[in-house]
């Protein structure tokens, strides 16, 4: 084979701490995989040997390589399609997979559909409030976890497994007097027939996913973000903010079954598969799990396995609620290792649990 040379790739993350990542060049050939950046330039080169889950995504003017090396899953991209198909030869000759990227808008309108309808999916009590709603939806934005929340080594994930699971950050989903209950969505249908047959409830009563519940005013998601730390992870936040307090206390009654922790999460595991074309095993390894808190209020969470494409290493989708006040905060997490980072997401609950706690919005 002979040396396919390649410039203008960006890549996440660094090679090394604070190293470059963009004005990358790659160069391929037999011996392997060899990366060019910086000034003065350095070059790290990795036998094939070395290199696992290689992937090449093409979308409509782009195109991005995947592979994992030392346990580490690296994205470089770049935005032209030119020897594109150099580099397919490349990744088939390895073992690698060549696909089209899919488009995640449509997997976005579910999620919203998903997230504003958990903890509700009927009318919302609209109530015109005047001034007070930018107050509540300022107090929405500042609940959202924040890269300054996070370790050094975290960083906005431009690839994430979560974006088939949370909305894009910042972006306001607010109920109307015209919203209704979410039309007929496959992906929506068997994620709530998923959590029901696991809690076992009726859609009629089910207050998450079914017709017993209630639309939030406000839905406003965090920016989704990663690490290389802790074995590899990813964290985000959605946040819910209710017209009165005695709507989130009913969710609580549901929020405090015993097994709902592993329910929801299998259940948002369902809707992360999906967005790769997948559908859920039909028996998950799941587990509740009660984050460790240190403030007053209902949070209840839970982890289960997840297998994706591209990723050889054992992941978890880990997810717990938080419900206090006018608040209903969703933590969302991806790790490969549980005994690593179980600490790190209870650090992220305290934090939401505390923002919630201390907030301006003032019972109704």
């Amino acid at each position: 084979m002979s040396t396919l040379r390649s410039e203008g790739w960006s890549v996440r993350p660094s090679f090394v701490p604070g190293g470059p990542t963009s004005d990358v060049s790659l160069w391929s050939d037999d011996a392997g995989l060899t990366q060019i950046a910086g000034d003065p330039a350095v070059a790290w080169q990795t036998p094939w040997i070395e290199i696992g889950a290689v992937q090449l995504v093409r979308s409509s003017r782009a195109m991005a390589l995947f592979a994992t090396i030392d346990s580490v899953r690296y994205c470089w991209r770049r935005h032209s399609l030119h020897d594109f198909e150099a580099w397919r030869e490349v990744v088939l000759a390895h073992g690698g997979s060549v696909t089209r990227e899919r488009r995640r808008a449509g997997v976005w309108a579910v999620v919203a559909i998903v997230l504003l309808a958990s903890f509700g999916g009927a009318i919302a009590a609209w109530f015109n409030r005047g001034a007070s709603k930018a107050l509540e939806l300022s107090d929405l934005r500042a609940v959202n976890v924040t890269l300054g929340d996070l370790p050094a080594g975290w960083y906005a994930s431009s690839n994430p497994i979560l974006a088939y699971l949370v909305p894009p950050g910042g972006q306001v989903y607010a109920a109307t007097p015209t919203t209704t209950t979410p039309a007929t969505n496959s992906v929506f249908d068997k994620a709530a027939s998923i959590f029901q047959t696991c809690l076992g409830v009726s859609n009629a009563r089910d207050r998450i996913y079914g017709a017993a519940g209630q639309q939030p005013d406000y839905q406003v998601s965090s920016a989704i973000y990663a690490t290389n730390a802790l074995g590899g992870a990813e964290v985000a936040t959605t946040s819910q903010y209710y017209a009165t307090t005695a709507m989130v206390h009913r969710d609580a009654t549901e929020i405090r079954q015993a097994s709902f922790g592993s329910c929801f999460a299998v259940s948002s595991a369902a809707i992360v598969l999906s967005g790769f074309g997948l559908n859920a095993p039909a028996h998950p390894t799941s587990s509740n799990w009660r984050p460790l808190t240190f403030l007053h209020g209902l949070v209840r969470g839970g982890r289960v396995e997840l297998a994706v494409p591209g990723v050889t290493s054992r992941l978890e989708l880990v997810v717990a609620v938080i419900a206090v006040g006018h608040y209903e905060v969703t933590v969302n997490g991806v790790t490969s290792s549980w005994s690593k980072s179980q600490s790190f997401f209870n650090g992220v609950v305290n934090t939401m649990l505390s923002r919630v706690s201390s907030t301006s919005a003032r019972s109704v």
